[in-house]
């Protein structure tokens, strides 16, 4: 894609101001036709659009006016040699193109666009007033337009608005493409939604392509009787289902470096970049320390190991909190609903009971997020990334104790098979259909009841009105759509936060009680197979364009991924133990040692296996070799030149004299 095509770019940022009658005598004070005159002096090209009740401004920019905005940020990009380097228009044919030719990612389009809409200051020697209908107030000198704007509550909200030639696409490729079940086509999502997006639809779709293995030999495993075989083939199917969720683990990580590497972004790099602007704590406190302490090396060591351990003990005193709230609050409430659910006879009661325990738990842990949401804010986090990562960890922790202390009682002290496979039944079946329902009928009830309410506050404006007020627009109908956001912490995660812990919890379910109920891995293809149609699909039509967020791996939720594979080892051990010993004498028989001893021995291999499998690919270690060779050898060149001509400068100068 040449420079002239890429310039005839879409709307991508929508700005909503109150729609109003303007008079031609008050078109120089009116604040936002002053927004508009300076959106357009900087280069941006400007749409108004007239909605039922708010006004429209659809802004896109043209490449060189996104390339001097990435100069001024100081933009890196991926070079031939395979050198980040500074952006700078002047050399834009430097730097390499993005999967779909464009010279930015929508990521770095994003930060572009907000430098530049937000960066619209009074750079005159007075402070100028500005008037919306009656209301005045003053710009003053120094102060930014948009902020301003938005403190007087006349910008509503600005947000990233949906391409609809790229949108209808992906419909057409990725939502509605049903036929082939896991495939996806990742560039495309990566180009239109960003990295974080992309990586999350990149996980999804390789973990249910994984899942076809234990699905098809749980499928065997329940269609055959292997009568007095089964002690055997139970363990052998443990064991092959831990070796897989083992090898899942280090290929992830082989197929996330080699989608960082065909992405041309380099690991580890910040993920702050794509959202939130300003410098990281840590940066701000070196800068603080140097000035308040100089040249003093002691004690400026000694203050930064201070911080580093207060923040350390401030996240320990955190988690202690949340583990004690857990025990003393949560847990008597779990442990009353299992026995409830252990004395109910019928069925019926049982399904109805699990629906309101599945709710009521929603509750708890709104709760429980919003205090770790709290907590949070008293840690001495690196970054935005790292804050996210508490959360995560917090409030996957009281998901945990919700979603598997019940069924840890009727495995552990109950040792009801029957029962448990009943239990495990209903809180995949009844979880993931009520997950799903609320995912697809939360955003179209938000949707319809945010159209009512623009409706009913019109006709209350015109009077009694009998003819039904149509939204014509685009714009209008993305802006009352709900956002893109997670029900916890949402000032610090987005809506993944929701996706990969239904995910999560769901690889805790199937592979802690794989040797109770090995079916469930056949019911957690078919939901994975739904829910990416199903995730997509919200993405395209149900929501806003999400604000793009920038992010190189899954992060935290890995680590809790492979938590849950040490914690499987152990459960199902437990379980092969309480098969083994059904007279509950607990010997150490041969059979019971030697499901002891395979408990270590998985231990074992699940930290072994790191070192037989590499995390980064062959191919992508063999580049980033030569891209190396290549940016030093080009280095050492530029350094020759560089010495040589110093010292022809110095012999003229000597000559001269």
């Amino acid at each position: 894609m040449n420079v002239l095509e890429e310039e005839q770019t879409a709307f991508e940022i929508g700005v909503v101001v109150p729609k109003r009658d303007l008079k031609e005598e008050d078109k120089d004070s009116d604040c936002v036709e002053v927004l508009v005159d300076e959106f357009r002096n900087l280069g941006l090209v400007v749409e108004r659009v007239h909605g039922v009740v708010d006004e429209f401004i659809k802004l896109a920019a043209p490449l060189e006016t996104l390339g001097r905005a990435a100069a001024e940020l100081h933009i890196k990009k991926r070079t031939p040699i395979g050198m980040d380097l500074e952006f700078e228009w002047e050399e834009v044919d430097a730097f390499e193109r993005q999967p779909d030719g464009s010279l930015f990612s929508w990521c770095e389009r994003f930060r572009c666009y907000r430098h530049i809409i937000y960066g619209i200051i009074n750079k005159s020697q007075s402070s100028v007033t500005l008037r919306l209908d009656s209301k005045e107030f003053k710009w003053e000198v120094g102060e930014y337009l948009l902020q301003k704007l938005e403190s007087e509550r006349i910008v509503k909200e600005v947000f990233p608005l949906h391409d609809e030639i790229k949108r209808k696409k992906l419909l057409q490729t990725w939502a509605l493409h049903w036929w082939d079940f896991t495939n996806q086509p990742i560039d495309e999502i990566y180009s239109y939604f960003g990295t974080k997006i992309a990586i999350y639809f990149a996980f999804l779709g390789m973990y249910t392509r994984w899942l076809l293995f234990p699905a098809a030999f749980g499928l065997i495993l329940h269609m055959f009787d292997f009568g007095s075989l089964q002690l055997l083939v139970l363990p052998i199917f443990f064991i092959s289902i831990i070796l897989w969720a083992i090898m899942f683990s280090q290929f992830w990580k082989r197929k996330n470096n080699a989608l960082l590497a065909r992405w041309k972004i380099r690991y580890p790099i910040r993920a702050d970049l794509g959202y939130r602007q300003g410098m990281e704590w840590n940066s701000s406190q070196s800068i603080e320390i140097a000035k308040k302490w100089g040249t003093d090396k002691t004690k400026e060591r000694e203050m930064f190991q201070r911080i580093e351990w207060f923040g350390r003990l401030m996240r320990f005193r955190n988690d202690a909190i949340i583990i004690f709230s857990i025990i003393c609050l949560q847990l008597p409430f779990e442990l009353a609903y299992a026995h409830i659910y252990e004395v109910i006879g019928s069925d019926i009661m049982k399904i109805g009971l699990t629906t309101i325990y599945l709710f009521a738990i929603q509750f708890f842990t709104q709760i429980g997020g919003k205090i770790s949401v709290k907590l949070i804010k008293y840690e001495n986090n690196e970054n935005t990334e790292k804050k996210a990562d508490s959360l995560v960890y917090k409030v996957f922790g009281l998901y945990f104790m919700q979603s598997y202390i019940g069924v840890f009682y009727h495995a552990l002290l109950h040792r009801n098979f029957s029962t448990l496979r009943k239990v495990l039944i209903q809180r995949l079946l009844v979880s993931q259909v009520l997950e799903n329902l609320l995912e697809n009928t939360l955003p179209y009830l938000k949707y319809s009841y945010k159209k009512y309410r623009v409706r009913s506050k019109k006709k209350r404006e015109k009077g009694s009105s009998t003819g039904k007020i149509q939204f014509a627009s685009r714009v209008e109908k993305e802006y009352l759509k709900p956002s893109y956001s997670a029900s916890i912490g949402m000032e610090l995660e987005d809506g993944l936060f929701d996706d990969f812990l239904e995910v999560a919890l769901q690889f805790g379910m199937i592979m802690m009680f794989a040797c109770a109920f090995p079916l469930a891995f056949a019911f957690a293809t078919l939901n994975n197979i739904t829910e990416i149609r199903a995730d997509a699909l919200k993405l395209l039509a149900m929501l806003r364009r999400p604000t793009p967020r920038f992010s190189t791996t899954i992060g935290a939720w890995l680590n809790i991924f492979q938590f849950l594979v040490v914690m499987s080892i152990c459960t199902n051990c437990a379980l092969l133990v309480w098969l083994y010993d059904e007279e509950g004498k607990w010997k150490i028989e041969p059979g019971l040692a030697a499901i002891l001893v395979m408990e270590h021995v998985l231990l074992l291999i699940k930290f072994g296996f790191s070192r037989f499998v590499p995390e980064e690919p062959a191919w992508v270690k063999a580049d980033r070799v030569k891209d190396a060779a290549k940016a030093e050898n080009m280095c050492s060149k530029q350094l020759l030149r560089s010495i040589s001509g110093e010292r022809a400068t110095f012999g003229e100068l000597k000559k001269s004299q």
